[in-house]
């Protein structure tokens, strides 16, 4: 069975040359998957969906305003990068992720940078994820967000583009980690051939970076802060308190003291907190400060914070740099802090905020991929080329009714990978989301989690709308 040459349509096909023929570094895992047969294809998606199953990999979507465990999406073609192409890849986002961090800590004290440039001073102010209430606090080695995910894609050339930058609560990551164990399982023949970068060492290298943002010294009690069991991400947050012998709770098990530091209840009585990673959005941590009526946070927790009698990760405020207007400036952050060129390239963006990028995003609206600044999960995005006359029209109302809300970038051509369609192997478009941790040092996965269009010509890869995901092998 012969694979789409998708080089026809200028997309860049991972495991294809552009005669069509496998890539020296791809050729085990081609004639692996493309020599067997149907019945033999059926039986390793059903060994794989069983494996899934036993493991409890789900994750929880809103369907019809009901919520519904799904069994995680898995293609069983992996995605494999090359060692040395990986490590430019790892110094680009670690020089991105330091400058980020002084960004932030820069707009919640000096504004240096946000003074020589008004335009972006302005969009920030004027920014939902700018939380004055953090203003003059200082966190551990100064660092906002200790965890971070960050979108990477490959052009029609194959060369790494940055997409975006997820510093609030970023998910995934456990669903990098258990799609290891599931290939290693299932297609183990082929994962010996390969001499495969190990990521296992994710949740201890996550405990001390958690353990790095603590401002105590000798033993922490490091938490996990959940929304609750009906958050869509519940499983990853189950997933890494048990892999790092860590309690999981929510609001309602931990209180303040009268001197502000913060307990948890036990079966033994109270318990101080030193660290919490919450996975729980800025607005709705502390009743007291943001949403008065949140039942997901706790009241008093942000002057515990500011006080330094407890650590929070990634710190509250630090979404301010996750928006995608902000995003257009991350190059000028690299040198102006660092005084170094960026490493890795990012999508031209063109914020509608400014006059002249607005005028240009209408006329050529259908060419362009259009966001709104603060969404996530691919919701709100409208792809220009493949939209009809009526939604370029009602989304043009929309951008000229509220400009600061979007952001257009050129549709980049997103490279492809072969992926297992019932039993056919067809191209399908995919995009990388790596982990960086930031602690006492910085620390970049091996790969990260490749999620995949399974829609045939889709680019949103979110599994929320319907994407899947690949097992990523970075490879020597």
């Amino acid at each position: 069975m012969k694979n789409q040459n998708t080089q026809k349509n200028n997309f860049y096909d991972e495991y294809l040359n552009d005669k069509n023929k496998p890539r020296r570094l791809f050729l085990s895992a081609y004639n692996y998957f493309f020599k067997q047969s149907p019945s033999k294809k059926k039986l390793l998606a059903k060994v794989r969906d069983s494996v899934i199953k036993t493991m409890g990999v789900t994750f929880r979507v809103y369907d019809n305003n009901k919520l519904i465990d799904r069994e995680w999406p898995l293609d069983l073609i992996p995605r494999i990068l090359k060692e040395k192409e990986w490590i430019e890849v790892k110094r680009g986002l670690e020089q991105r992720i330091k400058a980020i961090n002084l960004f932030i800590h820069d707009v919640y004290h000096k504004q240096k940078f946000l003074n020589q440039n008004p335009i972006l001073k302005s969009l920030i102010l004027e920014s939902p994820n700018y939380l004055k209430e953090c203003s003059g606090v200082v966190p551990k080695n100064k660092i906002w967000a200790n965890i971070s995910g960050t979108d990477l894609i490959k052009d029609h050339r194959g060369k790494f583009y940055v997409l975006e930058d997820n510093l609030r609560v970023p998910s995934g990551v456990a669903y990098m980690l258990e799609n290891r164990n599931v290939m290693k399982k299932v297609v183990t023949d082929l994962f010996n051939k390969y001499k495969v970068s190990p990521i296992d060492d994710y949740t201890s290298q996550l405990y001390t970076c958690l353990s790095n943002a603590s401002y105590i010294n000798g033993n922490k009690n490091i938490i996990i802060l959940s929304p609750g069991i009906f958050n869509s991400a519940y499983f990853e947050h189950a997933y890494l308190a048990q892999q790092m012998g860590i309690d999981l709770v929510e609001a309602t098990d931990l209180f303040l003291s009268k001197d502000n530091f913060v307990y948890m209840k036990t079966i033994n009585g109270k318990k101080k907190v030193d660290v919490i990673y919450r996975r729980v959005n800025d607005n709705y941590l502390d009743p007291k400060v943001w949403i008065k009526d949140s039942s997901l946070g706790v009241s008093g927790i942000i002057k515990s914070w500011k006080e330094k009698k407890v650590a929070i990760v990634n710190a509250p405020g630090s979404g301010v740099a996750d928006d995608k207007a902000v995003y257009a400036f991350v190059p000028k952050m690299i040198e102006y802090y660092l005084g170094e060129k960026p490493k890795l390239k990012q999508v031209k963006t063109y914020l509608c905020a400014f006059e002249k990028d607005m005028k240009y995003v209408l006329e050529n609206i259908h060419k362009l991929v259009l966001k709104p600044v603060n969404e996530s999960g691919g919701y709100g995005i409208l792809i220009g080329p493949q939209a009809t006359k009526k939604e370029l029209k009602e989304y043009k109302l929309k951008i000229i009714s509220n400009p600061r809300n979007f952001v257009a970038q050129p549709l980049i051509k997103l490279s492809t990978t072969p992926t297992l369609i019932n039993t056919s192997i067809q191209p399908r478009h995919i995009d990388l989301r790596p982990f960086i941790l930031s602690g006492n040092k910085t620390f970049v996965t091996n790969g990260g989690l490749t999620r995949v269009a399974l829609k045939k010509g889709s680019t949103i890869v979110n599994s929320s709308q319907g994407g899947g995901s690949k097992d990523t092998w970075v490879v020597s």
